[in-house]
């Protein structure tokens, strides 16, 4: 049991799913809704909304469980949870009950920050939610946001822009079927393919002024450190998740094919490649567990511990996603099977959430200010 959640009842939901889902580009919907109703997708939500209200550690070996099985199940859960800890930190009590009861009934959200100026680089953002000024309390909503995970799935959309004509920030729930609202799936993405990855268009869309969070006017950086904090840590999580994936598929293989006589373990060199996936999987755990303690204390350097956990992730699942392929050789090399995911999968890690680079400044300027 992870999270109160038994993790069997996943696994058999779950099925052999993920390489077909791979390969068509989508996760069949009412699972994801399934999922969701169980509290599953975002199981830190307290239960007196309908959640699981699970640690961030207990959410976190969710996230690892269900990224060992499929990255892009993974990231439909880890922008849902984004969606829903947005709610929890900006909403108002009623926007709490409504929202997040909601996404723990199975409706779906996705998160959308990232714009085409303007990924990492707040100071490039253009999406603008400001009132309609005509009497009615509306707002509207105009922009356009780029490769967001999870919108194809949607039921709202959890909209980052600068708030009226200012440089304050707001978080708007936007149904994602509201008029005014296009999604278009980018094609043949390189890895999670079956989260979705879309072109969001927001063309004057008008919502009612309760569904801006907490009224709208925080501070853009604010609720840009909250809401990519989550993300972080879940995407921390979720290479976790690849990278035990990996190192069980290497060790199965290398114990039981032969090359030489033998098990190809008892080749030195293979040895060492089980041994480097090992240690991966037992450094990035033990960040992320740290990350985890630190965000469920809301320590001081919560954030930039998630940076580091997703930082310590996300490189070692790509080297150990390589190191599983190099061991299993052609019979990790078709399309479909769990580490040949994992490899392209655990790159996507290394550009999300903040690119490495992102992450080495930030740790960078965290040390030197600190130390």
């Amino acid at each position: 049991m992870t999270a109160g959640v038994d993790l069997a009842a996943i696994d058999t939901l779950v099925g052999d799913g993920p390489a077909e889902w791979d390969a068509t580009g989508r996760i069949p919907v009412e699972l994801l809704r399934k999922l969701g109703a169980m509290g599953v997708l975002c199981a830190e939500v307290p239960a007196k909304f309908g959640g699981l209200g699970a640690t961030s550690l207990a959410n976190g070996e969710l996230a690892a469980h269900i990224g060992g099985l499929c990255s892009s199940l993974r990231s439909v859960m880890t922008v849902q949870g984004i969606a829903a800890a947005t709610v929890r930190r900006f909403g108002d009590r009623e926007q709490r009950r409504h929202y997040l009861g909601l996404l723990t009934s199975g409706k779906l959200a996705c998160s959308a920050f990232s714009e085409p100026g303007a990924g990492s680089d707040l100071s490039g953002m253009a999406t603008r939610i400001r009132p309609a000024g005509d009497g009615t309390g509306d707002v509207i909503v105009s922009g356009e946001k780029m490769w967001i995970t999870g919108a194809a799935y949607a039921d709202f959309v959890m909209v980052l822009g600068r708030y009226g004509d200012g440089d304050d920030g707001a978080a708007a729930m936007v149904p994602a079927d509201a008029p005014g609202v296009s999604i278009e799936p980018v094609p043949s993405p390189l890895g999670c393919r079956a989260a979705t990855h879309c072109r969001v268009v927001l063309d004057d869309v008008r919502i009612p002024a309760d569904a801006v969070l907490g009224g709208g006017r925080q501070p853009l950086s604010l609720l840009f450190t909250i809401a990519l904090s989550y993300g972080r840590m879940s995407v921390a999580w979720g290479c976790v998740g690849i990278l035990r994936a990996c190192l069980t598929a290497a060790a199965v293989d290398a114990r039981t094919r032969e090359q030489g006589g033998g098990p190809i373990a008892e080749h030195q060199l293979v040895a060492r490649h089980i041994a480097e996936l090992y240690t991966s999987e037992r450094i990035a755990t033990q960040v992320c567990v740290h990350a985890a303690e630190q965000w469920d204390r809301s320590a001081p350097d919560a954030a930039v511990t998630a940076v580091l956990a997703k930082q310590v992730g996300a490189t070692h699942a790509a080297r150990g996603a390589a190191t599983a392929v190099q061991v299993l050789a052609s019979r990790g090399f078709s399309d479909g099977h769990v580490v040949a995911r994992a490899y392209r999968d655990a790159k996507a890690m290394e550009l999300i959430e903040g690119s490495t680079e992102i992450s080495q400044l930030v740790l960078a300027r965290h040390a030197i200010d600190t130390i």
